[in-house]
């Protein structure tokens, strides 16, 4: 499995934008849960946070190895989420990652994500950050 939780950095002036994204999901509940199969996501939670004057959004997921990456999928949310990606994610600051060293489960919820092993999934802690920014031009056509 892996299990991460990266930060991403708002745009300046697209709080608003990130307020109809995030109300357009929990709208839209049971077609973004459709979503998760493809992707092998077992669970994945989205936090708001504002730090000084910057708004980040941050993503904790536990996914399998072998899910399918959101770029191919044909799902209308997932078409949106791209774009929301491009208008309102600020790809200059990257994606910041934390580094799992405790992971706490029950047996009972590891069976259920069928993570036999999920102590395992523990990295060693580089002392670092952890930047990941984009290699190649966001895409030029619309998306959806």
């Amino acid at each position: 499995m892996k299990v991460e939780l990266s930060r991403f950095r708002v745009k300046a002036g697209k709080s608003a934008c990130v307020d109809e994204w995030l109300k357009m999901l929990n709208d839209n509940i049971d077609e973004v849960i459709q979503t998760l199969e493809r992707e092998q996501m077992k669970l994945e939670v989205i936090f708001r946070e504002c730090i000084g004057q910057e708004e980040y959004l941050t993503w904790f997921s536990v996914q399998g190895e072998a899910g399918d990456p959101v770029k191919t999928s044909p799902y209308a949310v997932d078409q949106q989420h791209m774009q929301f990606e491009e208008e309102c994610i600020g790809h200059d600051f990257g994606m910041r990652d934390g580094q799992p060293q405790v992971i706490l489960d029950h047996e009972r919820v590891a069976e259920a994500m069928a993570w036999p092993q999920a102590r395992s999934d523990v990295v060693v802690f580089q002392r670092r950050e952890r930047v990941h920014r984009r290699t190649s031009p966001p895409p030029t056509g619309k998306t959806g």
